[in-house]
């Protein structure tokens, strides 16, 4: 099945770029991780070049890195929501609780490792369950990132007990919970803090994409990576890519219609991409610099999956103490990895 754009969409975006402008609206987004990195590369700057493409030029998008036009990694959903900046990059679990019904596509074992097929997931996932959450920004994409990697200081894991007693820096309550699970000691940080922490000894290692590594630098600052056996990620990071819903419902509707037709479940997909993209890169080169590329095999994974229903089972009972479906969600969300598992075309 396609998802074509309406006829009336592609007019309006005919129309707007048919002669090249001066900018009139000038849009300020902002995110907290390396320009070089892969979604900044392959997701946000080409969605900023087809905005400005599509609207004639009468659009610019400015991209701020490194959370350069202030506030915290964990304040940006408020930042865009209150006018501080025009849109930018949430991971919505950098406030714990808040947003708890996003937590199930980060449970454990539950998505592919296809940031492509997961992010198709997300946006299916958050159309159902998470409009109302986000409701007072404008949402953009959902997405998620690749499979979630063990870096750490000395050799890499080759049984379940290798996890008792590290310091592990962990993104998410799901990650964090899987952590204690496996004995491990989670220590929960935004990405910005992850290096210096490494590098002052604050922690052994960590779980993050294979994509972030070289722009943080795990080279030089861990010894060995370790993913899981299957096609399963062992742990996976939901993503929202938004703006100030004054900033949008402000614009004209012929511009509008261009943030229209760069928004939704392909463009949430592209995200995906991006990543896995950066997944491929960042593999190669925590190879290249002559660090361990290690797998846990299929039996020790067949253990860790099955702590991870215990992670699953312990969530969705403290979810429903909170008033939630916590089965249900947990349902919802695999059906989401099914549909995104499923050829678009």
């Amino acid at each position: 099945m396609k998802f074509p754009l309406k006829s009336s969409v592609l007019a309006l975006i005919g129309l707007v770029g048919a002669a090249m402008a001066e900018p009139e609206v000038t849009l300020r987004f902002q995110h907290f991780v390396s320009p070089l990195s892969a979604n900044p590369t392959y997701f946000m700057q080409p969605w900023a070049d087809a905005i400005e493409e599509q609207s004639g030029g009468r659009i610019e998008v400015e991209l701020y890195p490194f959370m350069q036009l202030g506030g915290k990694a964990p304040s940006q959903y408020d930042l865009i929501r209150d006018g501080a900046i025009d849109g930018g990059w949430v991971i919505p679990g950098y406030q714990p609780g808040r947003f708890p019904e996003a937590e199930a596509l980060e449970l454990p074992f539950m998505t592919t490792k296809s940031g492509e097929e997961a992010s198709r997931a997300a946006w299916i996932f958050t159309q159902e369950h998470l409009m109302d959450d986000f409701a007072d920004v404008h949402l953009i994409a959902a997405h998620m990132h690749g499979p979630g990697i063990v870096h750490k200081r000395g050799a890499g894991l080759g049984t379940v007990e290798d996890f008792s007693g590290l310091r592990l820096r962990g993104p998410s309550r799901p990650a964090t919970m899987l952590l204690e699970e496996v004995g491990a000691e989670p220590i929960g940080m935004p990405v910005p803090a992850f290096p210096e922490a490494l590098s002052k000894g604050v922690l052994d290692g960590g779980v993050i994409t294979w994509e972030m590594s070289p722009s943080l630098k795990l080279d030089e600052l861990t010894d060995s990576h370790t993913d899981v056996a299957g096609d399963r990620a062992f742990y996976n990071l939901y993503f929202i890519w938004a703006m100030n819903r004054d900033a949008y419902e402000g614009l004209p509707e012929d511009l509008r219609a261009v943030i229209d037709a760069n928004s939704g479940l392909e463009t949430s997909a592209m995200a995906g991409r991006a990543h896995d993209t950066g997944d491929t890169e960042g593999r190669d080169a925590m190879a290249a610099a002559g660090n361990e590329i290690a797998e846990l095999n299929e039996d020790e994974t067949a253990r860790l999956r099955e702590i991870g229903d215990r992670v699953r089972s312990r969530w969705i009972e403290e979810v429903t103490a909170r008033g939630l479906d916590g089965a249900a969600l947990v349902q919802s969300a695999m059906e989401a990895v099914e549909a995104g598992r499923a050829d678009p075309s």
